[in-house]
């Protein structure tokens, strides 16, 4: 196996490496000429369509002239769009929310079993995590089943047009008989 690269995401801000990012970059590079950095920018959305995209990038680093300092080389990268979604893909997408829940649910059960605390405090605790739960359903659970809702529509489209299709052959295969 080789390694050829490492990422990491901007949530809400640029994609852009800051001078970190580049630094690093650079330290992976002395390990292999070859390695690049991604960096996602998830969660930007657009203010008038209220649709959200991903913005990425792939770069290099080199030594900057006249300085000690590190530069980036912005290296060309092509997503190729799938027709499918790989089964691990789909689970990982499901499993994302359950994980989510659980991690908001232990945080919750371990500030409750805290005996000092008063009923005011454990009121206002059950509220966060009942808030925070709230939001995940809402920023990841709601727009996951809306995708995949989609996802079933547009499987059952194409399974129509693929069974159209199979009895259009299926008349001319009869018609050579």
């Amino acid at each position: 196996m080789r390694v050829v690269g490492w990422y990491h995401s901007h949530p809400h801000i640029t994609v852009w490496p800051s001078h970190v990012d580049v630094r690093t970059q650079a330290m992976y590079q002395m390990m292999d000429q070859g390695f690049v950095g991604l960096i996602f920018s998830c969660f930007i959305e657009d203010k008038n369509t209220k649709t959200g995209r991903v913005l990425y990038t792939c770069f290099q680093s080199i030594q900057a002239q006249k300085s000690s300092e590190y530069e980036r080389i912005e290296i060309p990268i092509h997503v190729v769009p799938h027709n499918t979604i790989g089964k691990v893909c789909l689970e990982s997408a499901v499993e994302l929310p359950k994980i989510l829940c659980q991690e908001e649910q232990d945080a919750y059960r371990k500030i409750h079993s805290l005996t000092h605390l008063d009923s005011i405090t454990k009121i206002h605790n059950g509220s966060v995590f009942t808030k925070n739960l709230c939001s995940q359903m809402s920023a990841i659970s709601g727009p996951l089943l809306q995708w995949l809702e989609d996802r079933l529509e547009q499987n059952k489209q194409r399974m129509h047009e693929l069974q159209r299709e199979k009895e259009e052959l299926l008349e001319e295969l009869a018609a050579l008989e």
